[in-house]
């Protein structure tokens, strides 16, 4: 597992192009039968991924001095690949295409898999430190309840943008207060209509709370400027498919592709409240 330190916004300010990327960007995540995690002191989430060609079970590992690795977590799960199966203490639930997972704590045998190796599933990770157990359960954005099953409520998919401002969007929230029970984790999913290029404009921090995107959907030559830094101090990452960045709550997070693209967007910390922002006008920032 690697690790990450949190950061001070002043360093940030003398930080090379170079630096920035060592600190904030996540790069080589979906690597085929492996599993990849990346520890920040930030709010203490975990970000990764699991490429199963054969089962690969999640563990602990040294870093969290635990005994397995949901012993004080919970875990969001999104598969930006082929179809593939989580097991959870002995309970198998299927995972589609951009389906999803919640994973409470005290889960203790997490298990992936493909359901075809030459068309692996591509299982996306938050993790957050947890404080009580909330319910295991499948996300769907469509189809029908069941046990363990939750399907994303229509109130839960949000039309925003216009193509004439390049940022006509449909979010998609999968793990947030009222659909799904977590401690702190939220997470979910944006998706650009073609012809836009802009996410999470018009800029915002959150203080209470800091976030992870994943960039994906692109071809190999396009690419995101991801922006952030305090809104007077505004710096830039170049991002290409698949890759994610650390968002600190002081900073703020927007991204402009040379194309349409999807973000999987994770958030953590002390307040759920989705709206709970400080927007930024346009003309302040620098």
């Amino acid at each position: 597992m690697e690790l990450r330190t949190a950061v001070s916004p002043r360093d940030v300010k003398h930080y090379t192009t170079q630096r920035l990327r060592e600190e904030f960007l996540i790069q080589d995540l979906f690597v085929p039968g492996e599993i990849k995690l990346v520890y920040s002191h930030i709010d203490r989430i975990i970000t990764g991924a699991a490429v199963p060609v054969e089962p690969l079970t999640l563990t602990a590992g040294e870093e969290l001095r635990a005994e397995y690795f949901c012993q004080r977590r919970e875990l969001g799960v999104i598969n930006i690949g082929g179809a593939g199966r989580i097991t959870v203490d002995a309970r198998v639930y299927r995972v589609g295409f951009k389906e999803a997972m919640y994973i409470g704590m005290g889960s203790k045998e997490i298990v992936f898999a493909s359901d075809d190796a030459q068309n692996p599933a591509k299982f996306y990770l938050n993790s957050a430190p947890a404080h009580r157990t909330c319910p295991t359960v499948l996300i769907k954005p469509e189809g029908e309840p069941g046990e363990g099953v939750v399907i994303v409520k229509d109130e839960n998919k949000v039309e925003l943008g216009s193509l004439e401002d390049a940022n006509h969007r449909v979010i998609c929230k999968y793990i947030l207060p009222g659909q799904v029970e977590s401690c702190q984790l939220e997470m979910g999913m944006t998706k650009l209509a073609p012809g836009s290029v802009w996410n999470t404009m018009p800029c915002h921090t959150h203080d209470r709370r800091m976030e992870v995107y994943l960039y994906f959907e692109m071809p190999q030559d396009a690419f995101v400027m991801h922006y952030m830094g305090e809104p007077q101090e505004t710096r830039h990452i170049v991002m290409r498919n698949e890759e994610a960045v650390i968002s600190p709550s002081w900073s703020i997070h927007a991204g402009c592709g040379s194309r349409a693209y999807t973000f999987i967007w994770g958030m953590v910390g002390e307040n759920q409240d989705f709206d709970d922002m400080d927007g930024i006008a346009m003309k302040d920032l620098m």
